[in-house]
C-alpha cells in the first residue's frame, strides 16, 4: 500500500493515467476519470482519512474527506506522479488551496484594468524579496529599544559599541534603495543589477559630497526638518537631497530604466549587447535619475507623507480608524503595498512614521480572530484546523505576518470578518483616544497625536518596544486582539454543515481510535456523559430531566432514507443518521426543543441543541446554499431557545426548484455515535411534529 494518503487515493482511484481532472469543495475530492471501472472502492472507503468513496453518473468519482479536503488536494497535486494532470480550483462553497484563495480574493479587485493590475504586482515584487531582511532588522531595533528602557545598556550614540549596533539594522534602511532598485528591474526583465548601480550612484560618497561643495546651494525644510540643495553640473541645475532609505526614486527609475533598456537591445546588435547595453543605461538613466526622477520621487514622497501627516494631526480619530479598517480589504488583494512605501518614506522624510501603529490594531485583530479559531478547533478535536491555525498563529505573533491567517483561515470563513472588524475598530477607537490624550515627542522635540516608531517594523510582540508611547500601543492592539478573539469563541465562525461535519469527523476519528470508549458508548444511559467526553465533541449528560427520545418532522411531506436523497456526504453518514423528508408544505419548524446553535444566515441549515446533549442539523434542501437566502424567510436567530413545532424558516419551494436545486429536507442527529441507537422511519407521510426518528441511549 502507498505510504501516504494522498499516494494510496491516487493509487486506488486508477493511477495518474486515469484522472482527467480533479477539483475539491468543503469535503469532498471531485474526479474526473477516464475510466470509473478501474477505481477500487474498496481500498478508497479502507483508506484512513477517507470518509467515504461515492460514484457518479458518466466517469465522476467522489472521495469524502471532509474539513482537510484541502490539505489532501494539495498533497495529491504536489506528487510527482501527478504533473500535468489538470487541476482546478475548488468552487462555490468548498475549500481551496492557499493559492486558489488569495488568486480569488485579488481577482475581485484585478484584471478589470490592466495596467493597474501590472501597478500592484510591480510593487509588490519590487519589496516582497526584502521583507526578510526587514524583517529582522525591526527586530533588532526592538531588542535594542527594550535593553535601552530597561536601563541594561546606555543610550549612548557616541560610544563605538552603539555605532556598531546602529549599523547592523542602519544598513538595511540605508541601502534600501539600492535592493529596491534591483528587485524593481529584475520585476521589469532588466538586468537587477544594472538597476542597482545605478541607484548606487545618488548614494556614493561623491555625490551625497556635493551637498557640502562651495558652489552648492541649501535650503533647510523646517515642517520635514531636511535640507533640500541645488548644485551646478555642467552649467545644469542638479537638485540634491539625501536618498538613503526613499523607495519611490527606485520604483520611478527603474521603470524608466526598462523604457530604455528594452529599446537598447532592439537597436543594438546582439554580439555587443553585453558591454554597449549597460553602458548607455547607466549615462542615460544615471543622468536622467541625478537630474529628474531624483527630485520627482522625493518631491512625490515628501507630498504624500506630509499630507498624511496633516491628516494624523488634524484629523486623528479619522486616521486611527480607517487604517486598521481599510487594511483587511487592502492586505488580500495586494493594495497594501503602497501604505509600505510610505512608512518608509516617513522614516526617511520626517524621522519617525504614524502609519504603523494603527496597523498594528489590524494586525493584531487579524491575530485574535485566528486565535479563536484555534481555541474552536482544540475543544472540538478538529487536527486539521488546529495544525493550521496554530502555525498561523506563530506566524502573526511573532513575525508580524497575516498573509498565512488570511488566506489559510479567515477568507476561506466569511463569518470571520464580521468579527475581525469589529476588533478592528474598536482598537481603532481605544488608540485613537489614548494616542490624544497621551501624544508622542519626536527626536526632534516635535509633538505628534498618535502612536509614532522610527523603523519600518512588522507588527508583532516582539516589536512592541519599536513604538513611541508604547503602553498606549499595547493596550490597543490588546483591545483588537481579544475582541476578536472572544466574538470568534461566542459566536463561533462556521456554518452549521462546516461545525457538523468537524464534529462527524472528530467523532468518526475517536471511534476508530478507542474501540473500548466506542464499547462504553453502548452502555445504560447512567454511563453516557463519561464516555462521550471520549468519543465526541458533544457532551450528552446521563441523566435529564427529560430525556430526548424521539426527533419530529420539521415539515410536512414523504420520508425516505438518507441513501435516497442524493446527497453523498449526508448519505455516508459522516454527519450523523436520520432521514430525507421531501416536503409538502413550505413551513419548516423546530424538531425539538433546544438552543439554536448555529442559524445560516441563507436560512438552508440549523443546529439545534436539546437539554440533554442531543444535537440536530435541519438542511433545507440540497446545494441551496447557493440561493444566497433567497426564497427563505428566516423567523429565528442564533442562540434563541425554541420549543418542538416552533417556526424555523418559511420556504418558496417552487422557487428553489426552478433555481435546480432539490428540496428534499435532511435532517440528522449529529452526534449520532455517542447514543446507543438512532432508527429513522422512513417510507411514510408524515405532517410537521411527527415522530421519525427514535432515539436509544
Amino acid at each position: 500500500m502507498a505510504d501516504s494518503l494522498a499516494s494510496q487515493i491516487i493509487t486506488a482511484i486508477g493511477g495518474p493515467e486515469n484522472v482527467r481532472s480533479l477539483t475539491h469543495c468543503a469535503t469532498r475530492l471531485r474526479f474526473e476519470l477516464v475510466d470509473a471501472s478501474k477505481v477500487d472502492q474498496n481500498s478508497l472507503e479502507h483508506a484512513q482519512g477517507v470518509l467515504g468513496a461515492v460514484p457518479q453518473s458518466g466517469d465522476r468519482f467522489q472521495v469524502v474527506i471532509g474539513g482537510g479536503v484541502a490539505t489532501v488536494y494539495e498533497n495529491i497535486m504536489h506528487l510527482p506522479e501527478m504533473a500535468g494532470v489538470g487541476g482546478a480550483s475548488a468552487s462555490g462553497d468548498g475549500q481551496k488551496s492557499n493559492a486558489d484563495v488569495k488568486a480569488e480574493a485579488r481577482s475581485k479587485a484585478r484584471g478589470k484594468v490592466a495596467w493597474l493590475d501590472s501597478f500592484f504586482e510591480y510593487l509588490a515584487d519590487s519589496f516582497r524579496p526584502i521583507l526578510g531582511v526587514l524583517l529582522g532588522a525591526s527586530i533588532i531595533i526592538a531588542l535594542v529599544n527594550l535593553l535601552i528602557s530597561l536601563n541594561v545598556i546606555p543610550n549612548d550614540e557616541a560610544s563605538a559599541g552603539w555605532v556598531f549596533v546602529k549599523a547592523i539594522w542602519k544598513g538595511v534602511f540605508y541601502f534600501l534603495p539600492i535592493m529596491v532598485a534591483y528587485n524593481a528591474a529584475k520585476k521589469l526583465k532588466v538586468d537587477p543589477w544594472l538597476g542597482g548601480s545605478i541607484m548606487a550612484i545618488l548614494m556614493t560618497p561623491q555625490f551625497t559630497g556635493l551637498m557640502d561643495a562651495k558652489t552648492t546651494t541649501c535650503v533647510e525644510n523646517a515642517a520635514l526638518g531636511t535640507k533640500s540643495c541645488m548644485a551646478n553640473i555642467f552649467g545644469l541645475p542638479m537638485a540634491l537631497s539625501d536618498y538613503s532609505g526613499n523607495v519611490f526614486v527606485p520604483l520611478l527609475m527603474a521603470a524608466v530604466l526598462a523604457l530604455v533598456y528594452h529599446g537598447l537591445k532592439k537597436i543594438i546588435p546582439e554580439s555587443v549587447q553585453l558591454v554597449f547595453v549597460p553602458f548607455f543605461c547607466m549615462i542615460i538613466v544615471g543622468a536622467l535619475t541625478a537630474f529628474i526622477i531624483g527630485p520627482i520621487g522625493v518631491w512625490v514622497g515628501n507630498g504624500l507623507g506630509v499630507g498624511l501627516a496633516w491628516m494624523n494631526t488634524h484629523a486623528p480619530f479619522i486616521f486611527a480608524i480607517i487604517i486598521p479598517l481599510l487594511y483587511p480589504f487592502l492586505v488580500p488583494l495586494g493594495l497594501h503595498w503602497p501604505l509600505n512605501a510610505l512608512m518608509l518614506m516617513n522614516i526617511q522624510t520626517l524621522g519617525y512614521d504614524f502609519i504603523q501603529g494603527p496597523m498594528g490594531v489590524w494586525n493584531f485583530a487579524c491575530f485574535g480572530a485566528t486565535a479563536g479559531v484555534l481555541f474552536l478547533a482544540v475543544r472540538d478535536k478538529d487536527k486539521d484546523m488546529r495544525q493550521t491555525a496554530l502555525g498561523a498563529l506563530a506566524a502573526g505573533l511573532l513575525g508580524g505576518v497575516s498573509e498565512p491567517s488570511l488566506y489559510g483561515i479567515h477568507l476561506r470563513y466569511k463569518l470571520i470578518y464580521k468579527r475581525m472588524l469589529v476588533g478592528c475598530g474598536l482598537g481603532g477607537v481605544v488608540i485613537a483616544i489614548l494616542g490624544w490624550l497621551f501624544p508622542s515627542v519626536t527626536a526632534a522635540g516635535q509633538t505628534v497625536h498618535g502612536v509614532t516608531t522610527t523603523a519600518f517594523a512588522f507588527t508583532s510582540l516582539l516589536t512592541i518596544p519599536v513604538f513611541d508611547q508604547m503602553w498606549v500601543y499595547a493596550v490597543s492592539i490588546a483591545v483588537s486582539f481579544l475582541t476578536s478573539f472572544f466574538l470568534i469563541i461566542t459566536f463561533d465562525y462556521r456554518t452549521p454543515e462546516q461545525k457538523a461535519e468537524v464534529l462527524a469527523r472528530a467523532a468518526a476519528d475517536q471511534k476508530a481510535a478507542a474501540p473500548a470508549v466506542e464499547a462504553k458508548e453502548a452502555a445504560p444511559a447512567a454511563a453516557t456523559a463519561t464516555a462521550t467526553a471520549t468519543a465526541t465533541k458533544t457532551e450528552v449528560p446521563a441523566a435529564a430531566d427529560a430525556a430526548t427520545t424521539v426527533v419530529n418532522a420539521p415539515v410536512a411531506g414523504h420520508v425516505i432514507a438518507l441513501d435516497e436523497t442524493g446527497d453523498p456526504v449526508f448519505a455516508s453518514r459522516a454527519l450523523g443518521e436520520g432521514v430525507g423528508i421531501q416536503p409538502t408544505d413550505s413551513e419548516v419548524v423546530a424538531p425539538v426543543s433546544g438552543v439554536l446553535q448555529t442559524v445560516a444566515e441563507t436560512g438552508h441549515a440549523f443546529g439545534i441543541k436539546t437539554d440533554d446533549g442531543v444535537e440536530v442539523l435541519v438542511h433545507v434542501g440540497i446545494d441551496t446554499v447557493k440561493m444566497n437566502g433567497e426564497g427563505f424567510a428566516v423567523k429565528v436567530k442564533a442562540d434563541e431557545r425554541v420549543n418542538a413545532g416552533d417556526p424555523l424558516v418559511s420556504v418558496d419551494f417552487a422557487k428553489v426548484k426552478d433555481a435546480g436545486y432539490s428540496t428534499t429536507t435532511l435532517m440528522t442527529v449529529l452526534n449520532t455515535a455517542a447514543l446507543t441507537s438512532v432508527t429513522p422511519k422512513t417510507g411514510i407521510d408524515v405532517k410537521a411534529g411527527d415522530e421519525v426518528i427514535d432515539i436509544q441511549r
